[in-house]
């Protein structure tokens, strides 16, 4: 049993190689799909934030940095986003991988890695901040963002829903 768990292992990661090799291309076009996933993530952030202040009636959520342009993108380096009101916090810290392209930690290709972390200030006084990892992946001719959950190993995309399911927990 444990032999063909080995070989089933073995075979996704042939698997996710080859499909990460397809995406071996020059380095330009790669800094230029980084910078698209930085853009598309904070867009995603900054809808959010809108979405979520045009329903308030008196207090708001924060966005920084503000605005974004994909000359922004720091690489290499981490690139940090935040959202936050009344002393909750939503931070989103992405960088780029060690190789252009990778599948040491996801097994769909990914050019941008990353973190989302949730806390309050009860759930710092108990060392308690939520994490999920995320992914910029490049598949089938698209890329987009994914997030992973370690916990319960559950997979989807980044998006409004995901970040509502998030910061819910902190008000």
């Amino acid at each position: 049993m444990a032999q063909d768990d080995a070989i089933v292992k073995l075979a996704r990661q042939i698997d996710a190689a080859r499909t990460a090799e397809r995406f071996l291309v020059n380095a330009d076009e790669i800094a230029s799909l980084r910078r698209h996933g930085a853009s598309e993530l904070h867009r995603i952030c900054a809808d959010f934030v809108t979405s979520v202040n045009s329903n308030l009636s008196e207090a708001s959520l924060d966005l920084a940095p503000d605005t974004y342009t994909p000359e922004s993108f720091r690489e290499p380096g981490e690139n940090l986003i935040q959202i936050g009101s009344q002393g909750r916090q939503m931070q989103i810290a992405y960088e780029a991988p060690g190789t252009l392209v990778s599948t040491e930690k996801f097994l769909v290709p990914y050019v941008l890695e990353g973190e989302i972390r949730t806390y309050n200030q009860r759930m710092l006084e108990r060392f308690d901040i939520r994490s999920l990892l995320i992914f910029f992946c490049v598949e089938a001719g698209t890329a987009h963002w994914r997030f992973f959950d370690w916990r319960n190993r559950h997979t989807g995309p980044v998006d409004h829903a995901l970040l509502v399911s998030l910061m819910k927990p902190l008000f």
